[in-house]
């Protein structure tokens, strides 16, 4: 894998805005099992993907990519359309992006 990814995760994740995302856009490098300096074993992941660059980056293991699109161009971070069928009728609305992108440096 090389390039520029939007990585899907199983489940949401602090970024380090403190706020929830479900995805993380940027290079993609595949790490071994031995990245966080815990050998795993048969019942745990034994990959990790780092999403980023070396000052600013997310480590995800490798059970818990969902999806991965090959994307070069930075996705949309603005507001994004979703919708509910909760109660029975379509609502449509926007919500905050939930894709964080690894290369921002938040001070």
């Amino acid at each position: 894998m090389n390039g520029k990814y939007l990585i899907t995760t199983d489940n949401f994740f602090f970024g380090k805005d403190g706020k929830q995302y479900r995805a993380v856009w940027g290079d993609v490098e595949v790490l071994q099992d031995d990245v966080l300096g815990v050998k795993t074993n048969r019942n745990s992941t034994n990959w990790y993907l780092k999403v980023g660059n070396e000052n600013n980056h997310v480590i995800i293991a490798g059970c818990q990519i969902h999806y991965a699109n090959k994307c070069n161009d930075r996705p949309n971070t603005g507001l994004a359309q979703d919708f509910s069928t909760s109660t029975g009728e379509l609502k449509e609305f926007l919500i905050p992006t939930q894709i964080y992108i690894a290369e921002w440096v938040l001070e």
